[in-house]
């Protein structure tokens, strides 16, 4: 079905709800490197008109990617919930916008599982960055383990220690950096150097013995491949939360080395471990940007759209985190910090919006052109928009994986100028060893028994 919009002498035609949705999307050198952008301000102009006009239930009708090619397709048609899409199934993209902006969180909340990735991506496609953070700001998604993440006027931190390395105490060092300024309520997780199970089940033990020698009410993940955590949960290591990237379409996951059954395996895994004696949401998924044209598994998608599908992967196995790595990737697919700052906000809001519980890792790669004033913005950005979490890096340079992130620092900022709390078995953790106060804030030259078993933190 072709769609048309007249801008006073010319009309512009778009040949699918494909082609239209791309070239609606705000522009960005991902969607042009797959040749799917609008050549023209004029045409994305016109293509956003012409999807503020499209109605909900003719995107919920006709996939992006036909039913019977591809598995994600078939996972978001089956698991739609029909009845809480009754309530917005009357209405247009550009009516949707206007439900959203006066939505209550209760509303927004009935109606998430009936909003398909494709529906959050068009209606995100119409919104101004003001829009996505108020809206965004609105989605509750609450979610447990050890401890609870998502309550609203919290802020979480996944502590980040990587080494390039893997030396043991090296880790040790960067956690306890990061635990002394406050960082860690979401996961300790380490992205490591090797694939071994052998090494991968000694940084799992690494972390296992810290959080139980200091009783922190706190989550552990070493980020490897699902197969990897697998044979570790065989061998009987301590495994929390189990990690897997996905994207949004089969072939894309196929990239990866992974099957929608082989993440339910896992998720099953976990369960039956029962490790969270809060809750049971023990899957942690990352996402980015460009990941499926990378593989060229995009199918003449843009990747904003493409990227909200990978939200109804992780959102079928109830993950305590996903975060998408805005940046990433690479200026290849977000070539500047207005690109990442805009991605940013799209994936929060497109995550929260489904459900899922969004984090983002406000990140860049040297050699895009951006900088660390452009995450600052985009970080304050996402707290206003009650971003989950975010990561914690120290010094925001991650040497191992050899991008700029966000540093523990930084997480300070941001809660103390928008009075973001942590979350509150771990907010009072660190008051019962003395680290904060009741208000939350460190306390100067505290004295803990964290701190003084420096040396010997893991022992």
């Amino acid at each position: 079905m072709a769609y048309r919009h007249v801008v006073g002498p010319r009309t512009h035609a778009f040949a699918d709800l494909a082609a239209l949705m791309a070239k609606a999307t705000p522009i960005r050198s991902g969607d042009r490197l797959a040749g799917v952008a609008a050549e023209s301000a004029e045409e994305n102009a016109a293509a956003r008109w012409c999807l503020a006009e499209v109605p909900l239930a003719e995107i919920l009708a006709r996939p992006l990617i036909p039913y019977e090619r591809d598995d994600v397709t078939r996972l978001i048609l089956d698991t739609h919930d029909a009845g809480a899409f009754a309530e917005i199934r009357h209405l247009t993209v550009g009516d949707f916008r206007e439900v959203l902006l006066t939505a209550s969180s209760e509303t927004l909340a009935r109606i998430a599982p009936g909003i398909t990735p494709e529906i959050a991506a068009a209606v995100s496609k119409i919104m101004r960055n003001q829009d996505l953070i108020s809206v965004a700001r609105k989605c509750r998604v609450v979610t447990r383990f050890r401890n609870t993440i998502g309550l609203p006027g919290t802020l979480a931190v996944r502590l980040q220690p990587n080494h390039p390395t893997d030396d043991p105490k090296g880790i040790t060092a960067a956690i306890l950096d990061g635990l002394a300024l406050g960082c860690g309520d979401a996961v300790i997780g380490i992205n490591p150097a090797s694939d071994s199970v052998q090494a991968i089940g000694d940084l799992l033990q690494l972390l296992d013995a810290v959080i139980r020698r200091h009783a922190i009410p706190t989550q552990a993940c070493v980020l490897t491949h699902v197969t990897t955590t697998l044979a570790a949960m065989e061998q009987g290591l301590p495994v929390d939360l189990v990690f897997q990237s996905i994207a949004g379409t089969e072939k894309a996951n196929a990239s990866f080395g992974v099957t929608l059954s082989l993440l339910k395996e896992a998720h099953e895994a976990a369960l039956a471990l029962k490790r969270g004696p809060r809750g049971d949401n023990c899957m942690y998924f990352e996402t980015g940007q460009g990941s499926a044209l990378s593989a060229d598994a995009h199918h003449g998608i843009d990747q904003q759209t493409l990227e909200a599908r990978a939200y109804a992967v992780a959102r079928v196995f109830r993950p305590l985190l996903v975060n998408t790595v805005v940046g990433f990737i690479g200026p290849e697919y977000l070539y500047d910090g207005k690109e990442i700052i805009r991605a940013g906000l799209e994936d929060h809001f497109c995550g929260k919006l489904m459900g899922v519980p969004l984090g983002v890792d406000v990140c860049y790669t040297n050699h895009a052109e951006a900088d660390q004033d452009d995450m600052d913005t985009l970080l304050t950005l996402l707290g206003a928009a009650g971003c989950t979490y975010i990561m914690g890096v120290p010094g925001a340079d991650d040497v191992m994986l050899n991008y700029q992130s966000t540093s523990f620092h930084d997480s300070l900022y941001l809660r103390e100028v928008l009075g973001l709390k942590r979350a509150p078995e771990f907010e009072m953790w660190l008051q019962e060893i003395g680290l904060t106060d009741g208000a939350g804030a460190l306390i100067q030259g505290a004295e803990t028994p964290l701190l003084t078993a420096a040396p010997d933190l893991a022992a």
